[in-house]
């Protein structure tokens, strides 16, 4: 005799795909030693619209720490902010949260 059973759900792994999906993206700008800090303070309020004390303060991440994370979000608007970045001769990647 067959005895049906319910279908289980099993808990997914961390690593799975779909897990990894749902966390946000982020836009890292590199330190380089091509552009002015006031230049890049000005990138920053420029593209992204930061006020000046919030601008300098990642600007000085950047110049201090070697990198900051300028904005995060869905991966497409992340790549948007990256194209900018380079746009404007700044050297910017792309991560996904949790991968640091």
């Amino acid at each position: 005799m067959l005895t049906a059973s319910l279908p289980v759900e099993a808990e997914r792994p961390a690593g799975d795909p779909a897990v990894a999906a749902d966390r946000p993206w982020r836009t890292v700008v590199w330190d380089d030693p091509v552009n002015l800090m006031s230049y890049v303070t000005y990138v920053f309020q420029a593209y992204f619209g930061y006020d000046e004390p919030t601008a300098h303060r990642l600007m000085m991440t950047v110049h201090t720490e070697g990198r900051a994370v300028v904005s995060t979000g869905p991966r497409e608007k992340m790549e948007t902010d990256v194209q900018a970045m380079h746009s404007y001769g700044l050297w910017a990647t792309l991560e996904q949260e949790g991968n640091e």
